[in-house]
């Protein structure tokens, strides 16, 4: 049962994993940008990898309500592909943190990689029996749906989490470069996805 202290201490510990990442976060610090004891923290989470796992638990389940809400108003086809690249965008400017989380799991690798991949299995099989309709029906252009799903995830997580690595390519992540990435994600995925009508 939640309490407001466990949702502070995972408020806390998502930006931390999600910024700083894993190895670069310990229960100290943790329990000092809170103000409280690191016992009070291992009250709630007997170790940091136990913290680490209602985490991920909490992160996907927001995760997976955002891009069921921009699903759920999402126009067939291209619709829903644009859809969910806007949601993540917008998971990049309200929750930075969410979208550092799956990075840094991804990183990981198991077992946190593998209780995350569980929990959003469904939304996976979901898009890639929607791929598969849409290559079958003659809109997307025939390619391996779990390699392309992958492709997609890679460009638009990379297109918002890999600060660094645009900043070396000479742009600062500001709300403008955010809007004009996500246009050119969406042209670059179009245009790799779409069959254009004779």
């Amino acid at each position: 049962m939640a309490s407001p202290t466990s949702e502070r201490i995972l408020d806390v510990a998502l930006e931390s994993f999600g910024l700083r990442g894993y190895d670069a976060t310990s229960l100290d610090a943790i329990a000092s940008q809170l103000e409280v004891s690191k016992q009070t923290v291992l009250y709630w989470f007997p170790s940091k990898e136990a913290l680490m796992a209602a985490v991920i638990d909490r992160s996907t389940g927001e995760l997976t309500e955002a891009l069921e809400s921009a699903l759920g108003n999402a126009s067939a086809g291209w619709g829903r592909v644009e859809a969910i690249v806007r949601s993540v965008f917008r998971l990049a400017s309200s929750n930075p943190a969410l979208l550092g989380l799956l990075r840094e799991v991804a990183r990981l690798g198991p077992p946190s990689a593998t209780q995350m991949t569980r929990a959003l299995d469904p939304l996976l099989v979901r898009a890639t029996t929607f791929l598969e309709v849409e290559m079958d029906e003659g809109r997307m252009r025939r390619s391996d749906p779990s390699l392309l799903l992958l492709a997609m995830y890679s460009t638009v997580i990379g297109m918002v989490t890999e600060v660094e690595v645009l900043r070396a390519l000479g742009e600062e992540p500001t709300a403008r470069s955010l809007v004009r990435r996500r246009r050119d994600v969406l042209e670059l995925l179009r245009s790799a996805l779409m069959v254009e009508p004779n």
